[in-house]
């Protein structure tokens, strides 16, 4: 008699798909980081950095979320980490647009909502990329 024990395989994004995902998290992270410069020092060219940080962050985070979108179209359940991760990336690009008009305003009016907003897609971002690149699944031999 022979006894099949489920294994553990690890589920990770690919090479492309990683890079797109980690590459998010640096650029909203920049987008914080110069939001933060700029509600401590007013030089009104800290708000243009995190604009284009911030469109950056949006365009690497919307391909990581088409792949994430076609990864969780191929999954085998459609509930548990391929639709957390997919909801998570869905919201942190979500978010990111908003932060992206808040900070199309003009000067000082991007604050403090853009500050508040870059602190919440910055810490989706890498929520989002913590369960991507650690998505633990197991699985049975077939």
């Amino acid at each position: 008699m022979t006894v099949n024990h489920p294994t553990l395989y690890r589920c990770t994004p690919g090479p492309l798909h990683a890079t797109l995902l980690a590459g998010t998290v640096p650029l909203f992270l920049g987008g914080l980081l110069s939001d933060i410069a700029y509600f401590k020092s007013y030089q009104i060219q800290w708000s243009n950095f995190a604009a284009w940080l911030i469109a950056g962050g949006l365009l690497f985070c919307g391909l990581a979320l088409l792949f994430a979108l076609v990864n969780l179209i191929r999954a085998e359940r459609k509930r548990g980490h391929p639709l957390l991760y997919f909801g998570l990336l869905l919201v942190t690009w979500g978010l990111g647009l908003v932060n992206a008009f808040e900070h199309a305003k003009d000067a000082w009016a991007v604050m403090p909502s853009g500050l508040v907003l870059s602190v919440i897609v910055t810490l989706l971002a890498m929520i989002a990329t913590w369960v991507g690149l650690t998505n633990l699944r197991s699985g049975g031999v077939q």
